[in-house]
């Protein structure tokens, strides 16, 4: 069984080609460098360049698979949530090549595919728990099966991803800021600057960086003689320190409600073992060793996609795409492609208007 999984709901246009053994037959990816004067993702530019490049991109993945798009049981495509553009093209390829080879058309949740990822390249069984961290989402999930997911807690303000590319920004870090300040960290004093933990008394699962970033940005402002943070001026010394104290406050927010989580999710799944965590953050070495040490310490197993399928990739859509076409979970070329597209939709929520309770 061969599916060709494509990737464009931001800046990068993927696709990749995966079978039912769990082996990645090919895959091809560009990352648009375009993004970087501007410091964000800027949507026009990133539809633009998926338009110019998807072509090129599914060819080459071809042909690395060593196979004609004959051979293809079904083609999947990254549906939303995302850059809508983006999303728009990657549907429109998927569908033309459904309908050209007669082939299934298979719309995958972008989450479901950071969410599934870890089940390709790591023994993980349904249920699990899964932190998924990235850009634009940060949610406490269980892992029942394909479609079938059940949210403890999410962000109620920014993402952790978005966080981490806001305070590099503010420290004029460059874009993506997660890996610079992640770099940053690592010669850095965490201790030197309080930062505080919101949220950390909630009694729920939910997460919050908005307050953490403001910290910051105070922090950072303070070395401006006129308190406009564009004038401050800091000794690279004094950014790690702020780097390291960030990102230890970032990954304690996130601990601190994963026990939480755990408490719930061993209560109610005992059949569960697992710990995941996906998306563009789980990258990060720093926040991986906290979160082994946290499976550890109760007794599960920690499992994380390797860091290169962790952002955005062909082969998360692929794979997650083959669990659905193999549970018969197929749609017609009249899907519409989604902006926005709750992973838990259509699962019943945890107990609480706010999540999870202690």
């Amino acid at each position: 069984m061969l599916v060709l999984g494509i990737e464009s709901s931001c800046d990068e246009t993927a696709a990749a080609i995966v079978n039912e053994k769990r082996e990645i037959l090919g895959q091809s990816l560009l990352s648009q460098e375009e993004h970087k004067v501007f410091g964000g993702v800027v949507p026009e530019i990133a539809a633009r360049s998926h338009l110019d490049h998807i072509d090129e991109i599914i060819e080459h993945c071809v042909n690395k698979a060593g196979i004609k798009l004959e051979d293809l049981d079904a083609i999947a495509a990254s549906s939303g949530p995302g850059l809508i553009g983006g999303v728009v093209v990657g549907v429109m390829a998927a569908k033309a090549l459904a309908l050209a080879l007669n082939k299934p058309f298979i719309a995958v949740n972008h989450l479901e595919g950071h969410a599934l990822c870890a089940r390709l390249t790591e023994d993980v069984t349904y249920p699990y728990l899964l932190l998924l961290v990235s850009g634009g989402h940060c949610q406490i999930l269980i892992v029942k099966g394909v479609g079938d997911f059940e949210r403890l807690g999410t962000t109620i303000d920014d993402a952790a991803g978005e966080a981490f590319d806001k305070v590099a920004k503010m420290l004029n870090l460059g874009y993506p800021g997660g890996p610079m300040i992640e770099k940053m960290a690592s010669v850095g004093n965490p201790d030197r600057f309080p930062l505080p933990r919101p949220l950390q008394n909630s009694g729920d699962c939910n997460l919050s960086f908005s307050g953490l970033k403001t910290a910051v940005r105070k922090i950072i402002e303070s070395y401006s003689p006129d308190g406009k943070i564009e004038h401050a001026i800091m000794r690279k010394r004094d950014a790690a320190d702020i780097c390291a104290a960030f990102q230890t406050a970032a990954t304690d927010c996130l601990t601190h409600k994963l026990k939480k989580a755990i408490s719930y999710f061993k209560q109610n799944y005992p059949e569960g073992k697992d710990l995941v965590v996906s998306g563009g953050v789980a990258a990060n070495t720093f926040l991986r060793e906290s979160l082994k040490k946290l499976a550890d310490k109760h007794q599960l197993q920690f499992s994380a996609p390797p860091i290169k399928y962790c952002t955005d990739n062909g082969v998360m859509i692929a794979w997650a795409g083959l669990e659905r076409f193999q549970k018969g979970l197929t749609d017609t070329l009249d899907f519409k492609p989604r902006p926005r597209w709750p992973l838990d939709a259509n699962a019943p929520k945890a107990a609480g208007a706010g999540g999870v309770k202690a």
